[in-house]
């Protein structure tokens, strides 16, 4: 099951912000509505936009400390990928789902005539990527939040999307036979090897639990199938990268995980890697006072 580490994520929580501009899951002034997520709009109108984007079996609640602390000085768009955390599957349920959920991002940005700083955690830190690769023009200025242009490089840095495809199918096998009673069970056991505050485990292990397993297992094996490798090197949106790092975390090895971080953004041009220790997957949990502070030097 540990292909699901680094794009692994999911969390419930209150909304901390009042006063939304708009909460109709779409971009009710364009009028544009996608269908493989939705977006809630807070923060300030007026202000820089900012764009907020989950991980796998994430709910946008995931970002509600940063989404607190943004909301004066910036109009916030929060994503929701359907089918994760309780939330319909919809078009999500079957075929790809990165590249799809990309190109709505895209035309939500392009109806909305927006040019926002984008923030991805995990599974939408690749999203994120995705989206600068593909639309430059989108994205003033890019977050990832430990998340890597390849997922299968977390072990091996040799490996290809051709070497991973066998550990999919297993991982795809294993999942969808799963019996709901083994399932339910699973997910504090990996809620605990993504988190370490142990009330956030609890908030990661229901949404994951919460989440539509066929979307959950469509997103990690397009995951696998995408390597952005090869085009990280083109991305010239100004970036932050912000990496977990565990001492004592034995699975993956923290100097393998650090290792794989370091050669996956090496040749982006603009990129700024930040380490925050004593975190794990969830770093919005463990060590949220870290994070906040790169994130408001970043986004000066």
């Amino acid at each position: 099951m540990r292909v699901v580490r680094y794009l692994a994520g999911g969390a419930l929580g209150i909304v901390l912000i009042s006063g939304p501009i708009h909460a109709d899951g779409a971009g009710a002034k364009s009028g544009y509505v996608p269908t493989r997520f939705s977006v809630v709009d807070e923060g300030t109108a007026g202000k820089p936009d900012v764009l907020l984007v989950p991980g796998l079996s994430s709910s946008r609640a995931v970002w509600d400390a940063e989404a607190k602390l943004l909301a004066p000085n910036y109009r916030l768009h929060l994503v929701e990928v359907n089918g994760f955390a309780g939330t319909p599957a919809g078009p999500n349920a079957s075929g790809p789902l990165l590249v799809p959920v990309v190109e709505e991002l895209h035309a939500y940005l392009v109806a909305n005539k927006l040019h926002p700083v984008v923030i991805g955690h995990s599974l939408g830190g690749l999203l994120a990527l995705m989206l600068a690769d593909k639309h430059p023009e989108d994205v003033r200025k890019l977050v990832i939040v430990d998340a890597l242009p390849f997922s299968g490089a977390t072990r091996d840095p040799a490996a290809t999307v051709e070497s991973m495809r066998p550990q999919g199918e297993a991982f795809k096998h294993a999942m969808l036979s799963m019996s709901a009673d083994d399932y339910a069970a699973m997910q504090p056991l990996m809620a605990a090897q993504m988190v370490k505050d142990a009330d956030a485990q609890k908030l990661v292990a229901a949404d994951s639990l919460a989440s539509d397993r066929a979307v959950v297992v469509n997103a990690v094996m397009d995951g696998l199938a995408t390597d952005l490798r090869p085009d990280v090197a083109g991305i010239k949106t100004p970036t932050l990268m912000i990496y977990a790092y565990d001492a004592t975390e034995q699975d993956p090895d923290p100097k393998q995980y650090e290792a794989a971080v370091l050669a996956g953004y090496k040749p982006m041009p603009y990129v700024i890697l930040v380490r925050i220790d004593d975190s794990r997957h969830f770093i919005m949990y463990d060590q949220p006072a870290k994070l906040d502070a790169a994130l408001e030097v970043f986004l000066k």
